[in-house]
């Protein structure tokens, strides 16, 4: 779009490309006019499931509109062909930077190769896939494993003192997503450390609320007995504390929660004290998108990896902080 075409034949160009990608009306622009001399940013959001996704979406867009970004958005509704459908259309459009959430890990290198060849650079957000890092310019998210293992130090040391086994049942993410992949993997390495501490069941609430009180209630009646409930996020853990409840049981004391997020709905739990512990995941990578969209369009050289800063709650902790929090 930086490229100096004259008036007509831009705008000329621009109606032919926008008949021929606008089928499904998936992509919205923000920030400004199309063809202008502004950066364009084409970002394929993976959907919107869950209080930490909304809080993500905000962040992208207010940061390009105060950027001064021409951002193309599009929310892919948790689907795969989604998102390869909307790459393909910012391809097309000749955008100047693609930035995606990957809905799941595997299956990008086909579209990714197609960017690579129109010399548009990629930038990964929140999620990580399996291709070659030489095909994306950059991989901006959190460490999902640190993440699981935050929660296990929590669940090993919350148990320290049990005599017996401790029954934990888990509430994983999207089946093939990145965070669910990691969290799981940090967590079932970090409390193998205390025998006693034992996944008596695992399943998917695909990260949404009424998926987890769904699959939740399924748990319960399933295992008698559970000592501990970790959620992969804020939104199917608040989910299963309403199946908790409706089973007669004490959230955060007959059934002690961890879960990873911290957005607001999920702080307020943990203030509430009916959940027990959470591992920070910030969906506020707007600002950070938006100064490595700028350097992806100058060409400059930046880290394949930026792990963003996060930090752990407690109950007091939560309660001393709620009011300030932006999400």
């Amino acid at each position: 779009m930086l490229k100096k075409l004259s008036a007509a034949l831009a705008a000329g160009l621009l109606a032919s490309v926008l008949t021929a990608c606008g089928g499904g009306g998936a992509d919205t622009a923000t920030g400004g006019d199309a063809g202008s001399d502004k950066i364009v940013l084409g970002f394929s959001q993976v959907g919107s499931e869950s209080g930490w996704r909304a809080a993500n979406t905000k962040s992208v867009k207010d940061s390009a509109a105060t950027a001064g970004i021409d951002l193309k958005f599009s929310d892919a509704q948790q689907k795969q062909e989604n998102q390869i459908a909307s790459i393909r259309s910012y391809i097309q459009q000749k955008v100047d930077v693609i930035a995606f959430s990957p809905v799941v890990v595997t299956g990008w290198d086909a579209v990714l190769k197609e960017a690579q060849a129109a010399k548009i650079p990629v930038i990964l957000t929140d999620r990580a896939v399996d291709s070659d890092a030489s095909l994306y310019a950059t991989f901006i998210g959190s460490d999902f494993v640190k993440e699981g293992e935050e929660v296990g130090k929590w669940a090993v040391e919350e148990f320290k003192s049990a005599t017996g086994p401790v029954n934990i049942v888990q509430l994983e993410g999207t089946v093939g997503s990145a965070p669910a992949i990691d969290r799981k993997k940090g967590f079932e390495a970090t409390i193998a450390s205390n025998p006693n501490l034992k996944v008596i069941a695992s399943q998917s609430g695909d990260f949404t609320r009424a998926k987890g009180k769904e699959v939740m209630q399924a748990l319960l009646q399933a295992n008698p007995k559970i000592d501990l409930l970790f959620a992969h996020n804020d939104d199917m853990g608040l989910g299963a504390i309403e199946a908790i409840k409706a089973a007669g049981l004490k959230p955060g004391v007959d059934i002690k929660i961890a879960t990873i997020d911290a957005v607001k709905d999920g702080m307020t739990a943990l203030a509430a004290n009916e959940i027990n512990f959470i591992a920070e995941c910030s969906p506020l990578l707007g600002d950070q998108l938006m100064e490595l969209t700028k350097q992806a369009a100058a060409g400059q050289p930046m880290e394949k990896r930026i792990v963003t800063k996060e930090t752990t709650f407690t109950p007091k902790q939560a309660a001393e902080v709620l009011s300030t929090r932006q999400y």
